[in-house]
């Protein structure tokens, strides 16, 4: 195996990689980058056995054709620290030995042969899903925030995926919840009655949003039994889905929130921001004492101190108090797109509905917190 390819290519396609290699494996070779050379295309794959990432390279020069396995943090190291724009040559000496020559450099590499790579089998038969990257990229972006970090609840780590209706038009619709916090987005798609609910792990939702934060290219998805499958390009992510039974969601979200309250969301967030800044944990809630035309924002640390603010809002009802958890309300602000937010409140305990005026497929929901 001999070929010749630009440091800067290969590069690119070994960054997305590092989301995908775990650092610490029992089975070595899941450290490993697989380098694959037929067709006239350099092909690298890398996998954790949950998430794979295929990447196709045409921009390169092939001397012999062949394949190897080598660690996937040394060679995106060396590339690194390599200059920019330099052809990198690569020969394969011997079964456990990689050569790489770069202008004055010259390394050797440890390898593993290719055969004990995993390999998964491609057996997506359904109907494919062409949606905007962008539209894809945001839906992931809003709903990863409320992603649950408590593995006892497993069917929480992920963004169950599933079809919607609304108006008589077809939507992709995700949806994360922690129990804390609720976060729903959708995307309108042309008629699919083949795509089933699934839950999107979280690391494939975060190595798809660098994959598709990096490409201009529309996403193609498709579905199997329990895996599913994205095209971008020439990139390819395929993920094992979540095994397990995502909540009944509608029942938390507030169907009759009268108290409506409007506040720029920069002030907002910014004010938040200062007001916690008392608390070194950011674990004390912060206070909203909402009036008619301001907020103010208070924040209690036993420990360090306290923190007060007043902003302007408008408010369509009594004095109303009620306490959240700082990060959550700055999480979910922060992804409102319009310049003002606008919360829905019932009362000081029960479940708050935030909505954006620039985007009406996408809303969250929060829990208040008892102070």
């Amino acid at each position: 195996m001999q070929f010749v390819v630009k440091r800067d290519i290969l590069l690119k396609s070994l960054n997305f990689v590092q989301g995908v290699v775990e650092k610490k494996n029992t089975l070595p070779i899941l450290s490993n980058v697989l380098i694959q050379l037929k067709d006239k295309k350099l092909f690298i794959v890398a996998t954790d056995l949950d998430v794979v990432f295929y990447d196709e390279i045409n921009e390169v020069k092939i001397i012999n054709e062949g394949s190897t396995t080598t660690s996937a943090a040394i060679l995106y190291d060396i590339l690194r620290k390599i200059s920019s724009n330099s052809d990198i040559n690569f020969n394969l000496k011997s079964e456990n030995k990689l050569s790489l020559k770069s202008d004055n450099s010259d390394f050797n590499l440890l390898c593993l042969p290719p055969d004990n790579f995993p390999t998964f089998t491609d057996d997506f038969k359904s109907k494919e899903i062409i949606i905007e990257k962008d539209k894809f990229l945001k839906l992931l972006t809003k709903t990863r925030i409320s992603i649950s970090n408590d593995d006892t609840r497993h069917y929480l780590n992920g963004v169950f995926l599933h079809l919607t209706e609304a108006h008589g038009r077809n939507f992709l619709t995700g949806v994360a919840t922690d129990s804390h916090r609720l976060s729903s987005s959708s995307v309108e798609i042309s008629n699919n009655d083949q795509f089933s609910p699934l839950i999107l792990p979280r690391k494939a939702v975060y190595q798809l949003c660098s994959l598709l934060t990096e490409s201009q290219d529309a996403i193609h998805i498709q579905t199997s039994e329990n895996k599913i499958k994205f095209i971008i390009g020439n990139m390819k992510l395929v993920s094992k889905v979540i095994d397990g039974k995502f909540p009944d969601y509608n029942k938390v979200v507030p169907k009759d929130n009268q108290k409506s309250l409007i506040v720029a969301s920069k002030d907002f967030i910014d004010s938040i921001e200062r007001v916690a800044s008392v608390s070194l944990d950011r674990k004390e809630g912060v206070k909203l004492a909402i009036n008619k035309d301001n907020i103010q924002l208070s924040v209690n640390s036993a420990n360090s101190g306290e923190g007060n603010e007043k902003i302007k809002a408008q408010f369509n009802s009594e004095n109303l108090n009620i306490s959240f958890n700082s990060k959550y309300l700055i999480d979910i602000a922060t992804e409102i797109e319009a310049k003002d937010l606008k919360m829905n409140l019932k009362d000081s305990v029960s479940p708050v509905l935030v909505e954006d005026s620039s985007d009406k497929n996408s809303y969250y929901v929060i829990m208040p917190m008892k102070i």
